[in-house]
């Protein structure tokens, strides 16, 4: 189950169907009923205590809601009135169980599905103008020579500047079949006019897959329809490569970083490639006996014995942690990085009137030794306490992998080799926010045509950077230095018209801060000319960009030691 808006399975729950489509129905007949009368609605029976309050509770919201919208101060939206009702009183269970409407209804589809129409790129706005930053290959826009680093300047004659992105999007949608016309500004070179034929665009998530010192590395981005094919597929173009360099396939890393998950059974089908079949991979239980259900591997592996490593961190969820705690629990890899989010609820997707949606969770994921995927939020200060669950599990709580390994609860899958991803720092961040790097490295792309040797020559490199930022007018404040101008500007507001002393004061604090900045920058200056030299080859081959950016990766390079080394990855796994 992915993230937020993606199924991973639909629960066949016919009590469940008749109940809410029954619920349906008494809102109807109450907000008709209370269109009438004024009087409550008690006189309905039910069978038991439960069902009566279900009535009385829907009575209410009828009533209220009539009440608001015939009486209240300002005319109200009675549609939008009743959906944010519906949202508030969802918010209170979980933030994965959600409504949807119409529009939000169809766009989920294309988000289950992988595929969706359009023209196979995507965009983002910097400066006010909307630029490539992606190219899907084999696509409309890819054919047209459209490339990452071009600024769009208008589709359909409507131009994009100041545009908001989500207004450049449904630009760019629409059916399968129908044409858009988009001019294309790229530095150096004459504007052109592409005319792109929308087409269903299916994302492979396989993202990357490449040999490296011996060792395939595969990098997967979602659980979609198609990723289990995906990945054999990569797999055997891995073995391929293997093959006609004469070299031993040593191991193999699957990267699930940053994977918000996706569909349950396609986790099932991802980890049957490296299991025996027959395995168990995850079971589900709900709130009764009959929820609960296990699911084992149906299909023969593609390998068994090869080592494997799962690349892991904190935005590792859903179908990436049901697949990264059956390879744990069945001692079948070694899981390299961060503890991951802990997703584990089990959505069901009913559609319900008018062509809604109603995304609800019934079940939780487990992991094959009984772990609870799901890392469980600590109770609210909500006046009203509307779930009566029991605490979630406990962190040191013990389990045991088939080779009777220890492993621990708390939700979320830990890691057998714990390493936290150095974060971004404060000055490339802003880099990053800014477009610096992004629009440095389209103009480098534009000034030459042929991709630039390499090694860089990374004094150069940052020389033209920092030439660069003089001239985009770029400017970063440490957060010291802000502190410092907030404090001259509120005694300037103070001392209005008085003696300056006070602020000549800050001259030497301001120059001892300046001297920090400088070092701040030096300390960076390595990993901000990693981003640039990435970012550059990024602008000419994603492919090249990505094994560049592998070898300043601190968890691959450990997962390479760990498979280059029988003996250590042994011993991990108590082989």
């Amino acid at each position: 189950m992915p993230m937020g808006n993606n199924p991973c399975k639909t629960v066949n729950s016919p009590g469940k169907v008749r109940f809410l489509r029954r619920a349906q129905g008494w809102i109807a007949a109450v907000v008709f009923y209370c269109g009438i009368h004024a009087s409550p609605l008690y006189a309905i029976s039910s069978p038991g205590k439960e069902y009566f309050d279900i009535v009385k509770s829907i009575d209410l919201v009828g009533e209220v809601y009539r009440e608001i919208s015939q009486g209240y101060v300002d005319k109200v939206n009675v549609s939008e009135l009743m959906y944010a009702g519906i949202d508030g009183m969802l918010h209170t269970l979980d933030q994965y169980t959600v409504f949807l409407d119409e529009d939000a209804s169809k766009d989920f589809g294309e988000q289950t599905s992988g595929q969706y129409p359009g023209v196979g790129i995507s965009i983002a706005g910097l400066e006010e103008n909307v630029f490539v930053t992606s190219i899907v290959d084999g696509y409309p826009a890819s054919k047209a020579g459209i490339r990452v680093g071009d600024r769009i300047d208008s589709i359909n004659n409507t131009k994009l500047k100041s545009l908001p992105l989500e207004k450049v999007r449904e630009l760019i949608k629409g059916p399968v079949g129908s044409s858009l016309l988009v001019r294309i500004d790229r530095k150096g070179s004459p504007s052109f006019i592409a005319k792109l034929v929308r087409e269903e665009i299916r994302l492979n998530s396989v993202t990357y897959f490449g040999l490296i010192d011996g060792i395939g590395y595969i990098e997967m981005k979602n659980f979609g329809t198609h990723s289990a094919e995906d990945l054999r597929e990569a797999y055997e173009g891995l073995k391929r490569e293997a093959a006609d360099r004469h070299i031993i396939l040593k191991g193999l890393v699957l990267d699930l970083r940053h994977n918000p998950g996706g569909l349950l059974t396609v986790a099932v089908d991802v980890t049957s490639l490296f299991v025996k079949k027959g395995s168990e991979v995850v079971s589900i239980k709900g709130r009764t006996p009959d929820t609960y259900k296990s699911y084992t591997t149906a299909n023969p592996p593609l390998d068994t014995v090869l080592p494997l490593a799962i690349l892991i961190n904190s935005e590792t969820a859903s179908a990436a942690e049901i697949v990264s705690g059956a390879i744990q629990d069945l001692d079948r890899g070694v899981l390299i990085g961060e503890r991951s989010f802990g997703k584990g609820l089990v959505q069901s997707i009913l559609r319900i009137s008018y062509d809604h949606i109603l995304k609800m969770t019934t079940s939780k994921y487990y992991t094959p030794s009984g772990r609870l995927i799901q890392k469980e939020s600590e109770a609210g200060s909500e006046s009203r306490k509307v779930l009566t669950r029991t605490a979630g599990e406990n962190a040191s709580k013990v389990f045991y992998t088939k080779g009777k390994r220890k492993v621990y609860g708390g939700g979320g899958i830990t890691p057998d080799i714990e390493m936290n991803e150095s974060a971004s720092s404060p000055y490339l961040s802003e880099l990053r926010k800014k477009g610096m790097i992004f629009l440095f490295s389209s103009d480098m792309r534009s000034a030459n045509a042929v991709m630039p040797a390499q090694p860089f020559d990374r004094k150069a490199l940052m020389t033209s950077f920092n030439d660069f930022l003089s001239t985009r007018k770029f400017v970063y404040k440490t957060e010291p230095e802000q502190r410092l101008t907030d404090l001259r500007e509120s005694i300037e507001r103070l001392q209005k018209g008085k003696d300056k002393a006070e602020l000549k004061s800050l001259d030497g604090v301001q120059q001892e801060i300046g001297h920090l900045r400088e070092m701040e920058l030096a300390r960076e200056s390595d990993k901000i000319t990693d981003a640039l030299e990435v970012e550059i080859l990024r602008h000419y081959n994603e492919h090249d960009a990505r094994r560049v950016e592998l070898g300043h990766d601190p968890v691959f390079t450990k997962a390479v030691e760990i498979l280059s080394d029988r003996k250590k990855y042994s011993s991990l796994l108590h082989l």
